[in-house]
């Protein structure tokens, strides 16, 4: 009986140990990020509004910061998650279509709202980081 335990125990180990497996390590390393902005500056003025981003020092390549509603910001790591994301310049906002992330190595692009891969040959989404913002003017950003 006890080998019996023992056997349906290491079957399910098993199982978990590959389907954890998944798609490997994100590709964007997991460094501390911990910044604290004030939107009202000049310099973060399209963030005082809804559909307004800025791009912020931090993380690994920089950040981009996007204001989904009155109350809500999302907040990405701009190195690409493509293959040589690492050694290619930052994301940038398509000018034509501001809510598009583009990489100009790979030619991936990303969503703004979600951090998806909107196409290219990306597999992962952006790295994003966690915002609290205190309803009038300071956002904090960290993981």
């Amino acid at each position: 009986m006890r080998t019996f335990i023992l056997t349906k125990i290491s079957i399910i180990l098993l199982f978990v140990n590959y389907s954890c497996q998944g798609l490997g390590e994100h590709p964007v390393p997991n460094v501390a990020v911990s910044v604290q902005i004030n939107i009202m500056l000049p310099s973060y003025s399209n963030l005082q509004s809804v559909g307004g981003y800025a791009y912020v020092n931090g993380g690994v390549k920089g950040l981009v910061i996007y204001r989904r509603s009155i109350d809500e910001f999302v907040c990405y790591d701009r190195m690409s998650t493509a293959e040589g994301g690492y050694d290619c310049t930052p994301l940038e906002v398509d000018q034509d279509n501001f809510l598009f992330l583009n990489d100009q190595c790979s030619d991936a692009v990303y969503s703004l709202l979600d951090g998806t891969v909107i196409s290219g040959n990306a597999v992962y989404g952006l790295r994003n980081y966690q915002t609290n913002f205190d309803g009038f003017s300071i956002l904090y950003i960290s993981n």
